[in-house]
């Protein structure tokens, strides 16, 4: 070990925090097989790391050394409760004798089997939407309470309460920690899946506050969605969505003006679409097709943007082809959110009639009633129509309705470009 000055320690820990929390909860729950109780050994080894390492420096191995320190954790916890076994005294005596970065740590074929545990285990349909969605920012990003706040516009009290809801309920209800088999594994892999992309979407286009894209959430759920792709190869659906945020992710630089505004795909400079990750979703696509299993949602989005990424212009966009896509995702996986989409792609593909009356079939759906972008899909319609009036209403309703500022301002743009309203006939 090298000492090191503290703030450069701190900023060293904080990293390798970032980098191993996932790992070492794992491997500490398979252990003790209870999350909240893993995630508390591992602070405890984060807070040894934060006393230590500013005087001692950064052991060589820093994940290897926080696992022994929680390890170390658990035999004393273990203890205290008097439920120490034969084999926990064998590992209790080995301890005494190594010091906590000489302890030896599984190889990492098993630290990533337990991480996909972890992964089943944070995403468990027992759990409400939301807490599924804080727990595994917190176990598997690393992230705090105070971050996971922050990132999703609510009190840290909020975050903090659902955390320790969803531990506790998890145990409660006796979850396994364990990757499911059978059916089982296809309804807990949905619900994973459901978590990434949520992450990823409000990242990609926030729901709230003063950010259209925050570049940290997309940037978390892609690395949650690689490292789901590594755990489990043998799933279309996790390259598929793999795929998809890559794609999606590639637009980034260019999705946002000078002011933070939104800029629509079709008005995007493409030459500042990232190509490297293009690349990366289209080889993630190309494996999951490679299984051979029928597409599922993911893969079909992933080729919709995957066919959006092929364009070099917006004038050479297969928009044929992506409703065709779209027509296919409302039959094995209908909403109404993919009906909107559809209605876009329709009206690009065959015009903006036909778009339209897609659009007003989903008018009194009662879950878009407060959805900002039917308004808006409708008025860009309208719009192009020539019904100039219709659209400015439609704009200026999806203006009242999103709580993102950047696209708020954007709306009201489109809506004060159409004129003002005409004076009532008397």
């Amino acid at each position: 070990m090298t000492a090191s000055n503290a703030p450069g320690v701190h900023a060293s820990i904080d990293a390798v925090w970032r980098l191993e929390a996932a790992r070492i909860i794992a491997w500490l729950a398979r252990m003790v097989n209870d999350i909240g109780l893993a995630e508390e050994l591992a602070q405890d080894a984060l807070v040894a790391a934060l006393e230590q390492w500013p005087e001692s420096g950064v052991p060589d191995n820093p994940g290897a050394w926080l696992m022994a320190v929680g390890k170390r954790r658990a035999i004393d916890r273990i203890r205290r409760r008097q439920r120490l076994e034969h084999k926990l005294e064998e590992i209790g005596r080995d301890l005494e004798t190594q010091a906590p970065a000489e302890f030896d740590v599984p190889d990492d074929e098993d630290i990533e089997d337990d991480v996909l545990r972890l992964i089943f285990t944070a995403c468990h349909p027992v759990l409400s939407v939301q807490a599924r969605v804080a727990l595994t920012l917190r176990m598997l990003g690393g992230l705090t309470t105070e971050e996971i706040a922050h990132a999703f516009l609510v009190s840290e009290p909020t975050v903090a309460q659902r955390i320790v809801r969803a531990k506790r309920t998890l145990s409660d209800a006796g979850v396994p920690f364990e990757v499911p088999t059978g059916p089982d594994r296809a309804a807990r892999l949905s619900s994973v899946l459901e978590v990434v992309y949520l992450i990823f979407n409000e990242g990609y286009a926030a729901t709230a506050g003063d950010d259209w894209v925050r570049t940290d959430l997309c940037q978390e759920a892609l690395r949650l969605g690689r490292v789901l792709a590594g755990l489990a190869p043998g799933e279309p659906e996790v390259h598929g969505l793999a795929a998809l945020m890559e794609i999606q992710a590639s637009r980034t630089r260019a999705r946002t003006g000078p002011s933070g505004e939104p800029i629509p795909i079709l008005e995007q400079d493409r030459a500042r679409w990232d190509r490297l990750l293009i690349h990366r979703g289209f080889a993630s696509l190309l494996r999951a097709k490679d299984i051979g299993a029928p597409p599922g949602p993911y893969v079909l989005q992933a080729a919709i943007a995957a066919t959006h990424a092929q364009a070099l212009a917006p004038e050479d966009t297969d928009w044929t082809q992506i409703a065709s896509l779209y027509e296919i995702l409302a039959t094995i996986a209908p909403s109404p959110v993919v009906e909107l989409n559809r209605a876009v792609a329709v009206g690009m593909a065959h015009g903006p009639e036909k778009g339209l009356e897609i659009a007003d079939a989903l008018v009194d759906e009662p879950t878009l009633r407060d959805y900002h972008l039917l308004p808006s899909v409708r008025a860009d319609l309208l719009e192009r129509l020539g019904r100039r009036e219709e659209a400015r209403a439609e704009f200026e309703r999806a203006a009242t309705l999103t709580r993102n500022a950047p696209e708020r301002r954007t709306l009201q743009s489109r809506a004060a470009a159409l004129g003002t309203p005409a004076p009532p006939t008397t």
